[in-house]
């Protein structure tokens, strides 16, 4: 099969595509024929070795994972012994976040971990959503029903994602986003828009129980006047100097919840239930460029410019 391997950290440029054997499903473990997946924030951090810290888990002088890639949807190719939850020509989406290994054309993975079948005629292409959307339900989880949320950055696969399920949770939305998204973040259910080019979030008037910085470039200083007394500021990102990193640190040391960086939780629990958003039609994911395998270093350097909108789709098929 065709993969594209990387050997140690650095730029795009260390990864390459060479034929490789066909894994075989150990027991209880599903083999898939990968059609589609994605370059994602995980995969260009992993191939960087970045933060360095996350090398106690990928590596500490190279990477562990010969193949990267977290999101997959493809066809069951092949069953191990003792499966009984999928059958072959079944068509599923899911997530590897622990041995990655979805750039290649078959992937291997327990049948109880994080698959689920594809929703309805949904294209492959359109089913791999998992990786931002697990890791905005590790914000909006903490949501309930009737809350204010704020989204910071609403327009990448986490920040679309945050909108879709905030809004299954019942909360109100406001979604902070450049002109040419606008439009986007009202059809994903915002309940109001507000274009940062144009208008200093900070100073809306409003508080919120909840603000989310989806993509790493505020802070809690300047969204402070934005939270209600036991509001929270949340990221995805270590911020500036890992400023996010150590004042959600010397919050848990105190005893606080105002600053959090959640960590996405039980996998396997979060797809399904997604796929369950996705059949209701609740959840959608938004897509920027699709590359072929062989382009796969134009797609980690075009998903580290920091510009895409949504998700980035790899052809694999």
């Amino acid at each position: 099969m065709t993969a594209v391997l990387c050997d140690r950290y650095g730029a795009p440029d260390t990864l390459w595509l060479d034929e490789v054997p066909i894994p075989a499903p150990a027991p209880g473990e599903i083999r898939v024929r990968v059609h589609a997946g994605t370059v994602n924030r995980t995969d260009t951090a992993t191939l960087r070795g970045h933060p360095f810290f996350a090398r106690a888990m990928t590596g500490l002088l190279r990477p562990k994972m010969p193949t990267l890639g977290m999101d997959f949807a493809g066809v069951v190719d092949a069953l191990g012994d003792g499966v009984s939850a999928f059958r072959p020509g079944e068509r599923v989406f899911g997530l590897s976040p622990e041995r990655f290994g979805a750039h290649a054309q078959y992937l291997c993975l327990p049948a109880d971990g994080p698959i689920a079948r594809i929703p309805g005629d949904l294209a492959f292409d359109e089913a791999v959503v998992g990786e931002g959307a697990w890791y905005a339900d590790a914000t909006t989880s903490l949501l309930s029903e009737g809350a204010r949320c704020l989204i910071y950055g609403a327009s990448g696969a986490i920040g679309s994602a945050a909108v879709q399920l905030a809004k299954a949770r019942g909360a109100h939305v406001t979604a902070v986003v450049g002109t040419r998204h606008l439009e986007l973040a009202q059809s994903l259910g915002a309940d109001r828009v507000v274009n940062y080019e144009t208008e200093d979030f900070t100073a809306l008037g409003e508080r919120f129980d909840l603000v989310i910085d989806a993509v790493g470039k505020t802070s809690w200083r300047a969204c402070r006047p934005l939270l209600t007394p036991d509001g929270i500021f949340t990221a995805t990102d270590l911020g500036p100097g890992w400023s996010h990193l150590f004042l959600s640190g010397w919050c848990a040391l105190t005893g606080s919840k105002r600053v959090r960086l959640p960590f996405p939780e039980n996998a396997p629990g979060f797809v399904r239930r997604l796929a369950g958003l996705m059949a209701e039609g609740r959840f959608r994911g938004v897509f920027d460029r699709r590359y072929r395998l062989d382009e796969i270093v134009e797609a980690f350097r075009y998903v580290e410019t920091g510009q895409k909108t949504g998700i980035v789709r790899i052809d694999i098929l």
